[in-house]
């Protein structure tokens, strides 16, 4: 697209013409429609924060909005996006299944769902063998907790402070207050300690515990990486207990970190991988829950005692078939890892350039974290970033944290367009400091 095409987009009445899907109401209408019959809450945040874009085309790792300005997304929704939007190859898959299938009986068995099942116990770390497929990764944690729960015959679950796993009913209850607050009592059974400390998972895990469920990488605490030995020994303390450890990696997982799975770095392997996000490129709803041989027991004596109407439809099976296919390709994975240096890189440059308002980063391959000076510099970060064409927003959990997660396929010049707007967008950052703006909270 040029830049005079970006500054002046077709019109609604013309796309409408042309029975286009996107576009067919201006940016404005569209705004409007969504305050009125969607969430009047969310607009009035997004306004607060300068960013009123509605997302029309969406390719590789570019969206435009509906007034036709393109914007780089380091949201990625977590990694959704982990392909880029639309990746041909997935599209391609889902087109050509439309020819033959629909989402399939849940009840029944399926093709699809053992192939797919079958190349993940190929492709998952130790002994992991089943996967039950969901739509949700909410529904996919819940799921974990669940096959733990039945197969110890323990009500206990151990969390960590400041994890993120969902707001359905057992995911929620693992979660933080900024998300559960509003719905006690939660389900009872639950206990959180601080993500790092073995010492105090330790003493938290007993012989009513069940499980333990973390996040690899904590993604909305601000992408926080584990000590080297944290995992191990969490490892060890579940196996002395007989708990059943419950890795979430519906973020972290699918390559995010530059190996296919982040538990790899840590030579750890869970009794319950949980996957999602990423698992079918962007395009249908899917999540996953894999599990090691000796968990099936529970699932043999209960074969239906978890259903769910679109568990493992056939379309998503497809996409997810060809997703890994692209993700286990030679060079994928090292492609992960050249980007994720070549930022922290820029953010180095970044950090020397903008000392008053930058505070370091963290992170792995292309999970990053690019750390504010000042909590109230986060949603400054945001607004001055979608200013400058990169979308990108804070943690939840720790607001100075910016989380910048860019599709895996990014290339060198869009990482480079991406460290040229973070510049730009520090520079005004600093600019708002000095003059005593405050960003409205956000609820």
């Amino acid at each position: 697209m040029t830049r005079a095409e970006e500054r002046d987009p077709p019109s609604a009445a013309e796309k409408r013409a042309k029975g286009a899907v996107l576009g067919r109401v201006s940016q404005r209408e569209a705004v409007e429609d969504f305050a009125s019959f969607v969430s009047p809450g969310k607009v009035a945040v997004y306004r607060s924060l300068g960013f009123e874009a509605v997302p029309g085309r969406r390719e590789g790792v570019y969206v435009w909005d509906l007034e036709g300005r393109r914007y780089v997304n380091c949201r990625s929704s977590g990694g959704v996006f982990n392909l880029g939007h639309r990746p041909p190859r997935v599209t391609a898959a889902l087109k050509e299944a439309l020819e033959e299938l629909d989402v399939g009986d849940h009840m029944l068995m399926s093709e699809l769902r053992g192939r797919l099942a079958r190349r993940l116990a190929e492709l998952t770390p130790g002994d992991i063998r089943y996967s039950f497929f969901v739509p949700s990764g909410g529904e996919a944690v819940d799921l974990a907790i669940k096959l733990a729960r039945g197969y110890t015959g323990r009500p206990g679950v151990v969390s960590a402070e400041k994890g993120y796993h969902g707001h359905t009913g057992f995911a929620l209850s693992a979660g933080e207050p900024r998300f559960t607050r509003h719905f006690e009592p939660l389900m009872p059974g639950f206990s959180k300690v601080p993500f790092g400390d073995a010492d105090a998972l330790e003493r938290a895990v007993g012989p009513e515990t069940a499980a333990v469920v973390l996040e690899t990488i904590q993604a909305t605490a601000g992408v926080i990486v584990p000590p080297p030995d944290y995992l191990p020994r969490v490892r060890e303390i579940c196996d002395r207990a007989g708990a059943v450890l419950i890795l979430d990696e519906i973020q972290a997982g699918l390559g995010r970190t530059g190996r296919l799975w982040a538990c790899e770095e840590w030579n750890v392997v869970p009794d319950i991988l949980v996957l999602g996000k990423g698992m079918s490129g962007g395009v249908y709803p899917m999540s996953a829950v894999c599990f090691r041989p000796h968990l099936d027991r529970f699932f043999q004596e209960h074969p239906f005692v978890h259903l769910s109407s679109f568990a493992g439809s056939d379309l998503g099976c497809v996409c997810s078939l060809a997703m890994l296919e692209q993700t286990t390709e030679p060079g994928f994975l090292e492609h992960v890892r050249e980007m994720g240096a070549r930022f922290e890189q820029g953010f180095a440059d970044l950090c020397r350039r903008h000392p008053d308002v930058t505070a370091g980063w963290r992170g792995r391959g292309l999970m990053l974290a690019f750390e504010m000076a000042r909590d109230d510099f986060g949603p400054m970060m945001t607004y001055a970033l979608a200013q400058f064409g990169v979308i990108a927003v804070f943690s939840d959990f720790r607001p100075r944290a910016m989380q910048i997660m860019p599709p895996l396929i990014i290339k060198d010049h869009e990482v480079e367009e991406v460290l040229e707007a973070m510049d730009r967008a520090l520079t005004l950052v600093g600019k708002l400091a000095e003059a005593g703006f405050t960003p409205p909270p956000v609820p």
